[in-house]
């Protein structure tokens, strides 16, 4: 008689073993692709600045559109300080969460300053004169809440200090007053070698004329001539008109006085 495996791992019929267990096979399949996607890196203009400082907070603006001026929430996220590695320009970056769409992208100047808002001490507020957040520059007012005091005093130290670097080593800002009075010079020599110009060409244009006048008496010395003899005639004659109208004056004075005398 065939024996019965009781451990109910195997069963022997007839010297040949089965398993109990189904066996469970896996096929590997492989489609290739109809169309290959090439791998594209996307940029975000971020890789020839330094970050100076990256913490999260809330940005409103002050919207005064329709009439009813009121502060707007503009997104939440991680704001953040870029400095460039060659320019030494410093600006303002934050981006909203999950989305990552713009929210603040404007330069930071030498006299921009953060007062705190309402007395707040975890809130900034400045005023912006080109952001490009919409892809359009425009004037902002922006105000900017942290999660606590810490961060925001982290935050306005940050800050200065992005604003002396850019007073002190970017190159549009650094000496712009002696920059300054170096086109005021060079505009006021400008204008007074436009006044010489004028001076000497209108003097040279007098002297041509006394030039062309002499010029043409010596082409045309009858004519000349004659004119002044003509001069001479109109002079003596009303030298003579004047000499009888005082001799007449003076004939009635005489008359007068022999009438008076009688």
């Amino acid at each position: 008689m065939p024996e019965n495996g009781l451990n109910g791992d195997h069963v022997v019929d007839g010297g040949v073993p089965h398993d109990n267990e189904e066996e469970n096979v896996e096929n590997d399949v492989h489609f290739e692709p109809i169309i290959s996607l090439p791998i594209i890196e996307v940029s975000n203009n971020e890789e020839d600045e330094v970050e100076l400082i990256k913490l999260r907070a809330k940005l409103y603006r002050y919207d005064s559109s329709d009439g009813l001026s009121k502060w707007k929430e503009r997104g939440t996220g991680e704001v953040k300080l870029l400095r460039h590695k060659t320019k030494s320009t410093v600006r303002v970056v934050m981006r909203r969460d999950k989305t990552l769409k713009i929210c603040a992208n404007h330069f930071v100047t030498p006299w921009m300053e953060l007062k705190p808002n309402c007395g707040s001490d975890r809130a900034w507020v400045w005023s912006v004169l080109a952001d490009f957040a919409d892809e359009e520059l425009k004037p902002e007012l922006l105000a900017i809440r942290f999660a606590n005091a810490e961060n925001a005093t982290m935050w306005k130290d940050a800050f200065e200090k992005a604003k002396k670097i850019v007073g002190s080593e970017c190159e549009i800002y650094a000496g712009k007053t002696g920059v300054d009075e170096q086109k005021d010079d060079s505009s006021s020599e400008a204008s007074y070698s436009d006044v010489s110009y004028c001076e000497s060409s209108d003097n040279e244009n007098q002297t041509r004329e006394s030039k062309e006048v002499q010029e043409d008496k010596k082409d045309k010395p009858e004519v000349a001539e004659k004119e002044d003899h003509v001069e001479k005639v109109s002079n003596e004659a009303k030298s003579e008109e004047e000499a009888k109208e005082v001799e007449g004056q003076l004939a009635k004075l005489s008359v007068k006085n022999i009438d008076q005398d009688k």
